[in-house]
């Protein structure tokens, strides 16, 4: 059984740490803790996301690795690299537990892209500031339209266009 999940991660036995937010994933079998708020956290609208997750986009908040350490079934953790079609840990890649199937993370090559659903916050009015998305992006891609006033990138943030008007979407 595996006790650390990689040099860039936070160790299980590091007494230093503090956990902020702990997350699971429906069966309990994988277990994290985050000892920081998130950088960042969005809503992607990429055609990956929609199909990997089965919904019209993602909600991901943003770590830096170092602040997360997995607590329980690092054993559990299934991979899969969409770009190359492989069941691997080869980054960047979705990280899942294998036995529920639930998408614990995008697992980037210096970040942890979490799942905010995964996170115990007590509820969903008590979700933390820090956790609220601060954008769209690839919203040219959306397949519903999203009334809010986030900031709404045709790509990545800070690095395509706003305004989100390019391509088709389904008014819901």
């Amino acid at each position: 059984m595996k006790k650390e999940f990689g040099s860039n991660y936070a160790s299980i036995t590091d007494v230093n740490f503090t956990a902020k937010y702990r997350a699971s994933c429906y069966c309990d079998a994988v277990q994290y803790e985050v000892c920081s708020d998130p950088v960042d956290a969005k809503i992607c609208h990429c055609l990956a996301c929609q199909k990997l997750h089965g919904a019209p986009m993602q909600w991901a908040a943003i770590f830096h690795k170092h602040d997360v350490r997995i607590t329980k079934g690092i054993d559990h953790l299934s991979f899969y690299n969409n770009e190359l079609n492989k069941h691997e840990r080869i980054l960047p890649c979705k990280v899942s537990c294998a036995l529920c199937g639930t998408l614990i993370a995008d697992e980037g090559r210096n970040m942890w892209l979490a799942f905010p659903s995964l996170f115990n916050f007590g509820g969903v009015s008590k979700i933390p500031t820090k956790f609220k998305p601060t954008c769209h992006i690839f919203y040219g891609m959306r397949v519903i339209d999203i009334n809010d006033d986030l900031p709404k990138w045709s790509g990545h943030k800070n690095h395509s266009e706003l305004g989100g008007t390019l391509g088709t979407s389904i008014r819901l």
